[in-house]
């Protein structure tokens, strides 16, 4: 897949630590998703208040809209440990064995793409969320033996973007559901500005209320943006951001002015010029796009989904008028 500014799944090695320190510490901190943080806050305060755990936790929704945040905003309002793992990373179930048997009372478990444990490291999550207990088989053969370890009272913070991917019986475990939603231009503009201040920029409100416009409604990319806009900036006009200056950096990097970069344009065109508009299969779109078909399903549709551009049928895609009318917009321009 070609680089994209736009792919709340791509970010550099620098930019994840920069992402580190822009990210909020507490709820009061945290702009957005106003419903799941006033959710999330209460089951803390009773969990608080009881002097136990907190129920599991289970975020899903498109990438980059803030599940690890959250998930570290959780343990620093409960000043509770933060272990942070993927379920990539936990192959086996000693993996998953050595972290728990590990962890004391009242830490925090966050596992990002949960989705992605095995299905045995999942039959051993089991008990442990549920009795804070784990099975373990010791030998081999016929000596083989299962011996039960109990657990602290911990907490397991879930995140996924696939969430029809997680076994039903691990989705019940969860005390709190919550899906994240992509943002609203006034809460990007208060993530942008409070991100330009902590990078010491000076980001007059026109120039962040661009930049949130063409940010697919995902803070990751606003602030993504955000560092090439003070790149560019930094170059042409001796780092004095302008609507200007956020304007060209856009166009350089094939954002349109509501967030629609080059694979989504590709995305469209397709559907219309190569298949009539649909309805169309998206393995069919994702071969014509010589794209992974997960990467059209988890990064590119859901933003032009929740635009209208596009909609599923029983058949498959279709673009609707919007994305015809956006189409041939760009194609008169």
């Amino acid at each position: 897949m070609e680089s994209r500014i736009s792919d709340p799944n791509l970010i550099s090695e620098s930019d994840a630590s920069l992402d580190t320190s822009l990210r909020p510490v507490s709820f009061a901190d945290y702009s957005g998703q106003s419903d799941i943080k006033d959710a999330i806050s209460i089951m803390v305060q009773a969990a608080q208040k009881r002097k136990g755990s907190l129920d599991h936790i289970l975020l899903y929704g498109p990438p980059g809209l803030g599940k690890t945040t959250l998930a570290r905003i959780i343990g620093s309002e409960l000043g509770s440990d933060l272990r942070i793992t993927s379920g990539p990373a936990l192959e086996r179930a000693g993996d998953l064995a050595a972290i728990i048997t590990n962890l004391s009372d009242g830490d925090i478990l966050f596992i990002d793409e949960i989705h992605r444990l095995n299905k045995l490291v999942q039959e051993t999550l089991y008990p442990a969320m549920e009795d804070h207990a784990i099975d373990l088989v010791v030998g081999k053969g016929p000596s083989a033996r299962t011996i039960r370890l109990d657990l602290p009272k911990f907490t397991v913070v879930g995140a996924t973007t696939r969430i029809g991917l997680l076994n039903a019986p691990i989705r019940d475990r969860f005390g709190g559901l919550f899906r994240l939603e992509f943002y609203g231009i006034d809460d990007l503009v208060k993530i942008i500005l409070r991100s330009a201040s902590v990078m010491d920029i000076e980001l007059p409100i026109d120039s962040a209320e661009a930049i949130a416009a063409r940010s697919r409604g995902t803070p990751r990319i606003a602030n993504r943006l955000l560092r090439r806009v003070r790149d560019y900036a930094d170059v042409k006009n001796d780092g004095v951001i302008t609507l200007e200056e956020v304007l060209q950096t856009c166009n350089t990097l094939g954002v349109d002015e509501h967030g629609l970069d080059v694979i989504d344009q590709k995305y469209l065109h397709s559907l219309i010029n190569n298949f009539k508009g649909g309805p169309t299969g998206v393995e069919t779109i994702a071969a014509s796009l010589s794209e992974d078909q997960g990467t059209i399903e988890d990064v590119v549709e859901p933003f032009l989904l929740t635009q209208g551009y596009i909609q599923k049928t029983p058949r498959g895609r279709e673009v609707t008028q919007k994305g015809k009318d956006k189409v041939a917009r760009w194609n008169f321009l």
